[in-house]
């Protein structure tokens, strides 16, 4: 497997990956075709309005790779959660989404983080953590014939949009057959359908973003 790892500066562009997405929707739905797309989730409250925004065009398969998370009760628990909303959502949805799970490996993923562990939130340690699993999931997209491919990261104010699609353009190139499906969830009030969507279905909301030294930084914060 060739190992791609963008540059994990942090993104000086400011592309409106949401005009992009909208355009692209527009266009599919032009050509009265129902595409598959293999989303990349990490929990329920980020899944919950990407699902909603892309359910309508795209047959979607939610595809849970997400080994970085520690511990691995908590990993579970996100998991659970996610899979007790597509319960609740699928029966009112038009299209059932599905939900593909991946085995969980949080050793192989610390030790890729271990040397940028001092590294603040946010920055070069969470860039590369992006790009591994995008590009896992992104692989398993192609292997798999899904016509699109994306995450629902952007979807997060704590995340770099502008990295994250970037990110997804860079390793597009190694997987011609399926496109990436560029966007900015959190933009025109995403975020907040986002959070109306988890308080209607009381979803866990985690208080770190998942690896071991985000949920060590978290311990600092709760003394």
């Amino acid at each position: 497997m060739n190992r791609v790892f963008p540059n994990i500066q942090k993104s000086n562009n400011k592309v409106n990956y949401y005009q992009q997405s909208i355009d692209e929707i527009e266009r599919i739905k032009q050509s009265n075709h129902r595409p598959t797309l293999l989303l990349h989730a990490c929990c329920a409250p980020c899944a919950a309005f990407p699902i909603e925004f892309l359910s309508e065009t795209f047959d979607c398969t939610i595809y849970y790779n997400n080994s970085n998370i520690y511990p691995s009760a908590e990993y579970h628990r996100r998991l659970d959660e996610l899979k007790r909303y597509l319960v609740e959502v699928n029966h009112s949805l038009k299209h059932e989404v599905k939900l593909i799970e991946c085995i969980y490996d949080n050793d192989a993923y610390t030790k890729i983080l271990e040397p940028l562990q001092d590294k603040p939130e946010g920055g070069e340690r969470c860039f590369l953590c992006y790009t591994k699993r995008m590009k896992e999931s992104f692989e398993y997209a192609s292997k798999n014939n899904y016509e699109y491919f994306t995450t629902v990261m952007t979807i997060s104010r704590q995340k770099d949009s502008q990295k994250i699609n970037e990110i997804g353009t860079s390793l597009q190139a190694l997987y011609p057959t399926t496109k990436y499906f560029h966007s900015d969830f959190k933009k025109k009030k995403g975020i907040d359908r986002g959070r109306e969507l988890s308080t209607e279905h009381n979803l866990y909301r985690q208080q770190y973003c998942g690896c071991i030294y985000s949920y060590q930084e978290y311990l600092k914060r709760k003394v």
